[in-house]
């Protein structure tokens, strides 16, 4: 009976289906809207989509959804209103929507020198963008090319990188390019012109070019940094963008061609009548003047890699099809998609010493050390490890006895005063017979100091450390001791530097060949990010951490979930970069003992009480540099959603931004929370700080760096669970309303 218990409980356990995840809910939702827009093709173009595919109502539904699922709202058949969406297709039927009374518009605040407008999507609106977002994914997402990467499924910023790891092979030159232009007539047209090639509605072209008069279509290339999840950047924006340069990623194809295979053809200048197609590519292209520049012993290869606006170049071959390569790219950006390059990055070696900025990283190519070298390295930093560890004790010896010396001096200048304990013997006692009549024997000891430090020369040494340990300890130690200590030293660095570069010599020839290759790495901007910590307040000026002051009114939950955020981000963004030792660092060092005296400020009690305290709290910030590999993978899959960027755009690389407490909700002044799809009410309301305001390309620091200035001290109301995924990362700025107060209060408390 027993055993047959146990069979019936496993079968009811199979039968029980599996919950879906956000990624399998909205993959589920889009496939059905995709269904319907593939309906629309006939004759190699779609037809209508606006008509009979967003305008439908079943479609506004799902896209709806898509949005709920954006705000961490997994329960999409829960009870909602949703009766506007049937109106809303009514009103799409018959073209009665207005597309200036769905937006809401915020000015920056007085006193602002630069006084700037943003106009943002209502509820409604957001969800026909969602929509057209979804039907245009359809169209365009299989033609696109392979070098495009932003907005797409296995094609994010992660992808990217590794592309440029791993995929550009043996780069002499590279640079890179940020193309800028704010979206006007003439881009409009052009964009919609090349729509035209495959979706022929006219309703929805007027729909687009209604969005632009109303100005709630914020498309702008080489505006703002490019999935950041910011209320500015709209649904649509992406998209749009990466339709837009396709023609660009067309054009490399053809630039490539005719580089490279111009290049085939002068280096095979005997065999140049084998090949028909080389020679049908020869008299198509000028290659005139890129023949001169072929290196006779090598070749020309160019690489491309761009995320939506922004791009990188790498070409192996001379410099001056570098150079010609990029004149050509800014000729096509310039005259064929009429934009201009703003950020622009010189010709660099990629052997040098410096580094090429792209993504918020920084890319650089070091050489490759053989396994034979990286034995000899690591015996050579054995050495020197060892050597330090001696030094180390040494000087701590030594300043102990410093330390004890000064003590002791001022022991026996406090007995000199006492008649039955003063040692007539000591030379301190007969010093202390000179001093002048009043003066007192603190007085007198620290002038006695002051006299010796002049002597000593005390302001040119590094500190008062090394005074104790050069000028106290050692000349009162034995030679002999002093002796060895320095033979020590000097030996150690003589096989460091002579006897490692012998055995160097005596390796074979292979391992030096193989140490001269180079390897291309991404480099996590540590200083940039210690200057957004300093920032925010988590450090002092001199690099200290410290308490960050505006998030003392929050919960505890709320402020480790804050600093949570920051250490969730650093480890999903940085985990393959070079120096991500150092990025461990910054969050046991910085990070951690940030939160912990914000508690301590908060409860008034030593940090040592508040680790002890809220011990599993704060397990989620790891306390030592070396972090476990399972709490890595444990954070990667609480967020297994974000790594298609396509369906989670915005959502996967959102910035920390900062809230303030601004009030506690009460029955008299009730809210709700502000989260698209939430029917919860919000215990408080808080108040968002805009830290900075940095176009493209900055720096990936993990914090927000772009949120519009009309929305600083703006304030919002949350419930726990969205500030809880707003923090950690689950949600971003896209998923709040914030024309909420005036909708449902007129915008009362927001003029507060």
């Amino acid at each position: 009976m027993d055993l047959a218990s146990l069979l019936q409980e496993s079968s009811d356990r199979k039968s029980k289906p599996k919950p879906k995840s956000r990624m399998e809910l909205k993959r589920f939702l889009e496939l059905r809207i995709k269904r319907r827009v593939k309906e629309q093709h006939a004759n190699g173009k779609f037809h209508d989509l606006m008509q009979n595919v967003i305008s439908n109502a079943d479609t506004l539904h799902d896209a709806y959804n898509c949005i709920r699922i954006n705000s961490n709202i997994v329960e999409v058949t829960s009870n909602c209103d949703t009766s506007f969406l049937d109106d809303l297709a009514e009103q799409l039927g018959k073209g009665d929507f207005d597309v200036h009374a769905n937006t809401f518009s915020f000015s920056t605040r007085r006193g602002s020198t630069n006084k700037e407008i943003l106009v943002l999507p209502n509820l409604k609106l957001k969800v026909v963008q969602e929509a057209m977002r979804i039907a245009l994914e359809v169209v365009y997402k299989p033609h696109f090319s392979k070098i495009s990467h932003g907005c797409r499924s296995g094609r994010g910023r992660a992808a990217a990188l590794k592309y440029i790891c791993k995929g550009v092979l043996s780069p002499d030159w590279w640079f890179t390019m940020v193309v800028t232009k704010k979206l006007d007539d003439a881009v409009l047209s052009k964009l919609i012109s090349i729509m035209e090639d495959k979706i022929e509605d006219p309703l929805l072209y007027s729909f687009i070019q209604r969005m632009f008069d109303a100005r709630v279509l914020n498309l702008e290339f080489g505006g703002f940094p490019k999935g950041h999840g910011l209320p500015q950047e709209g649904v649509l924006s992406p998209i749009l963008m990466n339709i837009y340069l396709d023609l660009f990623d067309s054009e490399f194809c053809r630039l490539s061609m005719k580089y490279e295979t111009i290049r085939e053809g002068v280096l095979n200048d005997s065999n140049r009548s084998d090949s028909m197609l080389r020679g049908w590519f020869r008299r198509q292209l000028d290659g005139s003047d890129v023949r001169c520049m072929v290196e006779k012993d090598g070749g020309v290869k160019v690489y491309c890699c761009r995320f939506m606006d922004e791009m990188f170049f790498a070409i192996s071959g001379s410099r001056d099809a570098a150079a010609s390569f990029m004149f050509d790219v800014k000729s096509y950006l310039k005259s064929s998609l009429l934009l201009d390059v703003g950020v622009q990055s010189d010709i660099l070696a990629c052997e040098g010493p410096r580094g090429m900025r792209f993504l918020g990283t920084l890319i650089r190519r070091t050489a490759r050390e053989s396994s034979a070298v990286k034995a000899v390295n690591k015996l050579k930093e054995k050495v020197e490890l060892f050597t330090l560890q001696k030094l180390e004790a040494w000087n701590y010896g030594t300043v102990r006895i410093g330390k004890k010396w000064l003590g002791h001096g001022l022991k026996k200048v406090k007995e000199s005063e006492i008649k039955h304990l003063a040692d007539h013997s000591s030379l301190l006692n007969r010093l202390s017979s000179f001093r002048k009549s009043g003066m007192e024997t603190d007085h007198w000891y620290k002038h006695l100091l002051k006299i010796w430090m002049q002597d000593v020369q005390a302001k040119n040494a590094k500190s008062k450390e090394s005074i104790l340990s050069k000028c106290v300890a050692e000349p009162a130690l034995p030679r002999e001791l002093k002796d060895s200590l320095y033979e020590f030293v000097q030996q150690a660095e003589q096989y460091i530097f002579a006897e490692a570069y012998s055995i160097l010599k005596l390796l074979p020839n292979n391992c030096t060949t193989e140490h001269n290759m180079a390897k291309t790495e991404i480099i996590a901007p540590i200083n940039a990010i210690k200057m957004r910590l300093l920032r925010y307040g988590l450090t002092t000026a001199k690099g200290f951490p410290k308490s960050a002051n505006l998030l003392i009114m929050q919960d505890t939950t709320e402020i480790i979930d804050w600093f949570s955020g920051i250490a969730c981000r650093w480890l999903k963004w940085y985990e393959n970069c070079a120096n991500f030792d150092e990025m461990k660092l910054l969050i046991s060092s910085h990070v951690r003992k940030s939160c912990i005296r914000t508690l301590a400020v908060k409860y008034r009690v030593h940090e040592t009480e508040i680790e002890k305290r809220f011990d599993i709290e704060l397990s989620r910030i790891p306390s030592t540099q070396d972090m476990e590999k399972g709490m890595t993978n444990e954070v990667l899959d609480v967020q297994a959603f974000d790594s298609d960027e396509a369906l989670m755009y915005g959502v996967a690389y959102s910035g920390l931004c900062l809230l303030s407490l601004a009030r506690i909700v009460t029955q008299a002044r009730p809210c709700n929370c502000f989260v698209i799809g939430c029917s919860s009410s919000a215990p408080r309301v808080y108040t968002l700080h805009v830290m900075e305001r940095q176009k493209s390309p900055s720096w990936k620091t993990g914090f927000s760096t772009c949120i519009h200035p009309s929305l600083n001290k703006r304030r919002v109301g949350l419930c726990k669970q969205h500030l809880g995924d707003l923090y950690l990362g689950h949600i971003s700025l896209q998923s709040i309303d914030f024309g909420a107060w005036n909708e449902n209060q007129g915008g009362q408390v927001l003029q507060r």
